[in-house]
């Protein structure tokens, strides 16, 4: 009898001690679950305020760069107006009185000089209403991206030894203008390096556009640029043509890219997304 109560109780109390060990190893598993939640809410936490961090670094870094595109586009403007104003005003009145000169006295080399200096002041006149054109992008206001592009590219190459293609794609109308205007800039700086450092003999111009996205393709035969050293020169000082086509190209939420071909010669793209 004594033997079966003590079976009994040991029994008992084994089923005591299953129950306890099955309720601490609950306990703890609780424990370690609750434990990996936290960490895991902590870790998400941390990842949305760093998240939030970057995209508030991003935002501040935009308006920077917007105030600073929107404050060259308005000294462009203001030198633009001085130019067409003040400086073409000047030029014209100067023609004016020049040509009112009364040439019957004067020796043949004074007339020659004289017709010299009428054919460098109409030169002058005519520099300056390109380029005021050029700085105020009234072309572009009234016709649209491509046939500024167009425009541009007879202007900058035409009489010189430097020959262009354009080809763009008509389907393309206005979407937006200061996207356009972004992306007439970026042609504008891109060529004029071109111009100045590359020395191209031929420049072709190309657009395709898609239902998000805008393609063009500058295309030359001169010295140009990898993709690495393009990154390598926009952080240099006399990068800041370079550092101007990057800050447009953050803007337009765009992607530019310099490669050099089998053939030799060199191709930038650049990838704009477009609202159609």
């Amino acid at each position: 009898m004594n033997s079966l109560l003590v079976n009994k109780l040991l029994d008992i109390l084994l089923l005591d001690i299953t129950f306890m060990i099955t309720i601490g190893i609950a306990a703890m598993l609780l424990l370690a679950a609750g434990f990996l939640l936290l960490m895991m809410v902590n870790q998400r936490k941390k990842w949305m305020l760093q998240k939030q961090m970057s995209q508030l670094k991003e935002h501040q870094q935009n308006q920077l760069i917007e105030s600073a595109v929107r404050s060259e586009e308005g000294e462009r403007h203001r030198i633009a107006e001085m130019l067409h104003d003040e400086v073409g005003a000047l030029l014209s009145s100067s023609r004016i009185f020049l040509v009112e000169m009364n040439t019957h006295n004067l020796s043949e080399n004074d007339k020659q000089d004289h017709a010299k200096v009428k054919e460098m002041i109409d030169e002058s006149i005519q520099k300056v209403r390109t380029i005021s054109h050029n700085l105020h992008s009234t072309i572009l206001k009234e016709f649209g991206l491509n046939e500024a592009i167009r425009h541009f590219m007879k202007k900058i190459t035409g009489g010189s030894v430097v020959n262009s293609t354009v080809d763009l794609d008509d389907e393309y109308q206005i979407s937006n203008a200061e996207t356009d205007l972004a992306v007439y800039r970026i042609i504008q700086e891109l060529v004029n390096n071109l111009i100045k450092h590359a020395h191209p003999r031929l420049i072709n111009i190309r657009s395709s556009l898609s239902q998000i996205q805008l393609e063009l393709h500058i295309q030359h035969n001169g010295k140009g640029l990898t993709q690495e050293q393009f990154e390598e020169l926009r952080f240099k000082p006399a990068g800041l043509g370079l550092k101007n086509i990057q800050n447009r190209i953050i803007l337009l939420k765009g992607k530019i890219h310099f490669t050099k071909l089998d053939t030799g010669e060199y191709i930038i793209q650049l990838s704009i997304p477009v609202v159609i």
